[in-house]
């Protein structure tokens, strides 16, 4: 297995920064690509099929390039003209509806920023989901109680009502990801988010608790990676990759930055990501010997000692 890429590419060029331009959404960008990618297979122009949906050449590809708001109807006539078969018809109709619907989570738009609605929003179509984190642990699996203490310390201004609606959004996203079968899961956990306390030791109790509850699926893997392992180029930051089902173009990775976050699509770029998160999974302790860090750092905090942290919090 090669070694871990030293270092990590800066998210620069093959990164698309995704802001608060909604044209740029990634569910757009894929539903695109797919059908272009059909378009092409057929050996069609853009001359040729844009009688199909009664357009121009101008507005197919602007819709291949994820530019302008998918019409279903557009959608559907391109994908019947073009042969898509039942499962492709499928894929394509699961683009349609992240690309269109009004999401559960616009209930929370007051406190979700834009680059987080696109991450939840594909979030709900991923077959596999891996996140590496090295502070925190995932707000996917964050117990509520933790959830809160974060966000407090993250949001220190905030008042207590939008505090709570942080916590609610992160609980139900983690409810509507936990419903089903997929996506799977992996987490790759710095050993040190396991010991660093967040709330009090009540809420790191239960918050361990509540990962080792995940662990015991057949859709949560978490893997911790030890703090005496010997030293690669591991991440500074962060790192979502998501897996879909929809064939081609079928991932990206998300990094988080403090006001914003990129969506990486560019081949090269996703393989550095890849391949680095590829590398951590190897390296990390196996399930069996994460779950028994896990009931380590649990142990330090079952009795309360020490326990100087925000009280309030649990």
């Amino acid at each position: 297995m090669p070694a871990l890429p030293e270092p990590l590419p800066e998210p620069v060029a093959p990164v698309l920064p995704m802001g608060n331009d909604p044209a740029r959404a990634a569910a757009d960008r894929l539903l695109g690509r797919e059908l272009r990618r059909c378009r092409e297979a057929r050996g069609l122009t853009l001359r040729q099929v844009a009688p199909v949906i009664r357009g121009s050449v101008s507005k197919i590809s602007r819709l291949e390039r994820g530019e302008s708001s998918p019409k279903p109807r557009d959608v559907r006539d391109l994908a019947r003209y073009y042969g898509v078969d039942a499962e492709g018809m499928r894929a394509i109709e699961r683009l349609l509806e992240h690309a269109q619907d009004a999401e559960w989570y616009e209930q929370f738009s007051d406190v979700t920023p834009d680059f987080l609605k696109r991450l939840i929003q594909l979030e709900g179509d991923a077959e596999e989901i891996c996140v590496y984190e090295n502070l925190v642990v995932p707000g996917i699996l964050q117990t509520r109680d933790y959830a809160r203490y974060m966000v407090r310390a993250i949001m220190p201004s905030a008042h207590p009502e939008e505090v709570e609606r942080v916590v609610e959004l992160r609980a139900e996203r983690q409810l509507r990801l936990m419903d089903g079968p997929l996506p799977r899961v992996t987490a790759l956990l710095e050993e040190g988010v396991l010991h660093r306390r967040c709330g009090n030791a009540a809420v790191m109790h239960e918050q361990l608790d509540h990962l080792l509850r995940a662990a015991d699926t057949d859709k949560v893997s978490i893997r911790i990676l030890r703090m005496t392992r010997e030293y690669g180029a591991t991440p500074p930051y962060p790192i979502t990759h998501l897996k879909f089902r929809d064939g081609e173009h079928a991932e990206l990775a998300y990094v988080e930055h403090i006001n914003g976050a990129n969506y990486v699509t560019r081949p090269r770029a996703l393989d550095d990501y890849r391949n680095a998160l590829s590398n951590l999974r190897n390296v990390a302790a196996s399930k069996d010997e994460s779950v028994g860090l896990i009931l380590e750092a649990k142990r330090q905090f079952s009795d309360g000692d020490g326990d100087g942290g925000d009280s309030s919090a649990g």
